[in-house]
């Protein structure tokens, strides 16, 4: 049987960066604020070893302190924090309704900040070997490969993160990129080139897992020649994009990408329902444009609530 009804001026649906800004300012703006989170404070960056490009900390900060002292600076001010399985939304009427493990919570305005999950390279027998030697996450996994050889797939920030992460606990790291060159920051690539255990295949494509109970390599294309080899490996990491979690969201419009229309004021096609963080189609994801968007997105919803 659902729980009876339990009301808020606001609801914000995921505890990354984002939510936990909006959660703060909507709790500092004296508005009833209640954030639903499935798993733990922090979202992506809650399992991120190292932080460096949040202002504010000289010596950079790992992705779990930075979320639970957000999660604590939010609750300070009077919001709060439910953990639980979000299962079911309405959205277009004057009361929006959220559903989560059973209990049915409604609120005059919404903010969606469920950010995205990383994408799968999308070949035969990866589900199968995922915790058998793919993962998806460095940071999670990368312990169990100390001293292992182990490989990175992906061009961008995170995959030069995890293979700098990744290069301090395994013997060797082969970040595989189908470009020839990172499309990641300067700086990484240059601390990434002086690691002796670190080696590149650029403009090469994995185009199969081997191994039978667990992985042992990789089979790998060159995009320009042609040619195939393989490589030894016994971990691999996906870093190569994320997909967002707007499952729910069937009545907000998305962009053709997936992601939530919505523009720099937050403000989705349905009035009392904002987007923010990585779940919005916007040109950079990172912490310090997600908690942008949380502070937009509390003053339009305050802005919002005057109106109703």
């Amino acid at each position: 049987m659902m729980e009876k009804n339990r009301e808020y001026d606001v609801m914000i649906i995921g505890g990354g960066p984002a939510g936990y800004t909006a959660a703060l300012y909507c709790a500092r703006a004296a508005l009833r604020t209640l954030l639903i989170e499935k798993f733990a404070p922090g979202g992506q960056i809650g399992i991120v070893d190292h932080v460096d490009n949040y202002p504010g900390f000289s010596q950079g900060i790992d992705g779990y302190t930075l979320a639970t002292e957000m999660q604590k600076q939010a609750e300070r001010f009077g919001a709060q924090t439910v953990f639980g399985e979000v299962t079911e939304v309405s959205l277009t009427g004057k009361e929006k309704v959220v559903v989560a493990d059973g209990v049915r919570y409604t609120a005059a305005a919404v903010i969606l900040a469920t950010g995205a999950s990383p994408r799968e390279l999308g070949l035969p027998r990866e589900h199968e070997l995922r915790g058998r030697g793919v993962s998806y996450c460095a940071t999670c996994d990368g312990a169990f490969f100390r001293d292992k050889d182990v490989a990175v797939v992906g061009g961008g920030d995170t995959a030069a993160t995890d293979a700098l992460f990744l290069s301090k606990l395994c013997r060797s790291v082969t970040l595989i990129h189908r470009r020839d060159k990172l499309r990641a920051a300067a700086s990484y690539y240059e601390t990434l080139r002086k690691k002796e255990n670190v080696r590149f295949q650029w403009d090469c494509v994995t185009t199969e897992l081997l191994g039978e109970q667990k992985l042992s390599g990789l089979r790998l294309r060159n995009v320009k020649t042609g040619e195939e080899k393989e490589i030894s490996c016994e971990g691999v990491f996906v870093a190569v994009g994320n997909n967002p979690n707007t499952g729910l969201f069937s009545e907000v419009k998305l962009t053709e990408n997936g992601y939530i229309e919505a523009g720099e004021d937050t403000k989705t096609n349905l009035p009392g329902v904002f987007a923010i963080g990585d779940v919005r189609e916007k040109p950079l994801r990172q912490v310090v444009t997600a908690v942008s968007d949380g502070a937009v997105a509390s003053y339009m919803v305050e802005e919002y609530l005057q109106k109703v």
